[in-house]
């Protein structure tokens, strides 16, 4: 096992889209451990009055990468090739560590998105300091906030007959899951659709409520460390889903929140039936009565559902 570091030099970082012919940035075997250096969404009007605390890849990025720049916000880094992958694998990625690598985020209201995009249109941005050794978010009214990073988007490469895809609406492929529950500790299966999956992350938020309701969380940069490894001793996937030692988490994407429940049970069905003798039926029910189903956001097009079903009921 190697452990590599993928920086956040405007070389391995592509902006707003997502293309399964990005050349990878790096190879590594599976089980690897990989630390990705990240960047926060969005763009030079974003940044802090006080030039001092932007890193200096953000500002390199920014300005190497805007030529190429697809129509989503996200600044990813990756992709990274895990030599032995081929589609119809499942790419196991343990998430080992996260944290915050700048001292500043922000969170903003734009105009016609959000929830409630009609009834707010006083459009607004605050930055948000991030104090790393108190482990808060402090507002600038004074309130603090505890930190509780994740990825926003993690993500393999999409099928190739997809072409170039925007990076704001998640897809089977992962992309931009804006999940929360996706935190340290927590291990996420993807379908593999090309050679090497083309592992890539960003995204990175300080904490979010489910929902993601204003569109924005507390954006900002993250380093995440990640263990890659193929799976081909899995049945084959159709989307991503994830767990934690206590916990299985389904997911559902689609641009109608019925029917992104919808995916979520459904899923939830299947991976209890997989790990247990339960019927599908028996199953159901178990959803009913023990699996908690959440809205992870509503604004990204697709919008997101996942449930959070205890393994202590299976």
């Amino acid at each position: 096992m190697t452990h590599h570091t993928v920086t956040a030099r405007p070389e391995n970082v592509f902006w707003g889209f997502f293309d399964a012919r990005t050349e990878p940035v790096l190879q590594v075997d599976s089980g690897d451990l990989v630390t990705f250096n990240t960047l926060p969404g969005g763009s030079a009007d974003d940044l802090p009055a006080d030039m001092s605390l932007v890193l200096p890849d953000h500002l390199a990025a920014l300005e190497a990468l805007a030529p190429s720049k697809g129509p989503g916000p996200h600044l990813m880094t990756g992709p990274v090739h895990v030599r032995g992958a081929v589609p119809g694998d499942v790419l196991q990625v343990d998430i080992l560590d996260v944290r915050p690598r700048q001292r500043w985020g922000y969170c903003s209201i734009l105009p016609l998105l959000g929830t409630l995009p009609e009834e707010f249109t006083d459009y607004e941005r605050i930055h948000i300091e991030v104090d790393v050794e108190r482990w808060v978010g402090v507002l600038p009214w004074g309130k603090e906030l505890p930190l509780d990073p994740f990825f926003g988007i993690m993500a393999v490469a999409p099928p190739p007959q997809w072409g170039r895809v925007g990076s704001a609406e998640p897809r089977a492929f992962g992309g931009n899951m804006d999940n929360k529950d996706l935190r340290a500790g927590t291990t996420v299966y993807f379908p593999v659709f090309n050679e090497g999956a083309l592992f890539s992350c960003g995204d990175g938020h300080g904490c979010q409520g489910d929902g993601e309701v204003c569109i924005t969380a507390l954006e900002t940069a993250l380093d995440g460390t990640f263990r890659l490894t193929v799976r081909k001793d899995m049945p084959a996937i159709s989307q991503p889903f994830a767990e934690t030692g206590e916990h299985l988490i389904s997911m559902g994407f689609h641009e109608d929140l019925d029917d992104a429940a919808r995916q979520a049970v459904r899923e939830m069905v299947r991976l209890v039936t997989e790990r247990t003798e339960l019927t599908r039926n028996h199953a159901y029910m178990l959803c009913s009565l023990a699996g908690d189903l959440k809205a992870t956001q509503l604004v990204d097009g697709n919008k997101g559902i996942h449930m959070v079903l205890p393994k202590s009921a299976l």
